[in-house]
């Protein structure tokens, strides 16, 4: 049990107000984490986080637009004021305004995506490196459509693969100053993000037979991982690409 207590841990959630990011943030809470908990507007993230202090949890709710690298300065110097170090980062905010061929996808389209998607980790991992003075965990939440590029969801997966090479980067990098890296790639979850797929029935019907399990997953089931990947019991991992997929990709 010691292997996963994550008591005095400071952690950051990005996307934390629902779906994968909010059940992430209950586990961490629920193991002894301080939640730090992002996104947007504060609305949906306070009522994450009065969920997490009803358990017993620490969390607090800070309003931040990843995409945008002068809104992500502002967020860690409140952290680093208040809390003056951060242990774990889970990059987990993402977005995908597209859903069709990729050849018809703008600039604005590109620009959102990796704004979002590619950029928006990347700064918030530049910028944790100098609060994470005891050495730290951060986990990317990528997607199987970084490994097999998801249908109708070109930029999107073209974004989650970045994101892949960015994770081992990373990990290159920071192993000397004791911060693992890796990335969580979830397979079709039941999540708001996911609608479009699961709303769809021949797209969801298509979608499920290529999933040996032949189901969703629902995002409680990504928060063991990452619990796994943050933890003491992943001490010697870094760099590494645990799938959460059901099994599609094995197919």
């Amino acid at each position: 049990m010691n292997d996963f207590t994550l008591n005095e841990k400071t952690a950051i959630i990005t996307g934390a107000s629902r779906g994968i990011g909010q059940a992430v943030a209950e586990k961490l809470a629920a193991y002894g984490a301080r939640c730090i908990l992002v996104s947007r507007k504060t609305d949906d993230l306070e009522a994450v986080a009065d969920k997490i202090r009803a358990k017993g949890g620490e969390a607090v709710a800070l309003a931040c637009h990843t995409g945008y690298p002068d809104r992500i300065a502002a967020l860690y110097e409140t952290i680093g004021e208040r809390y003056g170090r951060v242990d774990i980062l889970i990059n987990n905010a993402a977005t995908n305004p597209h859903f069709g061929e990729m050849r018809d996808a703008d600039a604005r389209i590109w620009d959102k995506i990796i704004d979002v998607n590619l950029k928006g980790p990347f700064f918030m991992i530049q910028q944790a490196i100098p609060l994470m003075t005891e050495g730290g965990a951060i986990v990317n939440i990528s997607s199987v459509n970084g490994v097999r590029p998801g249908m109708l969801q070109g930029v999107y997966s073209v974004s989650k693969a970045a994101l892949l090479s960015m994770t081992q980067v990373f990990a290159r990098e920071l192993a000397p100053r004791n911060i693992r890296v890796n990335a969580l790639l979830p397979g079709l979850t039941d999540t708001k993000f996911a609608q479009a797929i699961i709303s769809s029935e021949s797209i969801r019907d298509r979608t499920l037979e290529q999933i040996p399990m032949g189901r969703c997953a629902a995002p409680e089931e990504m928060a063991g991982a990452v619990l796994y990947l943050v933890s003491d019991a992943a001490s010697f991992t870094t760099g590494a690409s645990l799938i959460c997929d059901g099994g599609m990709l094995c197919c």
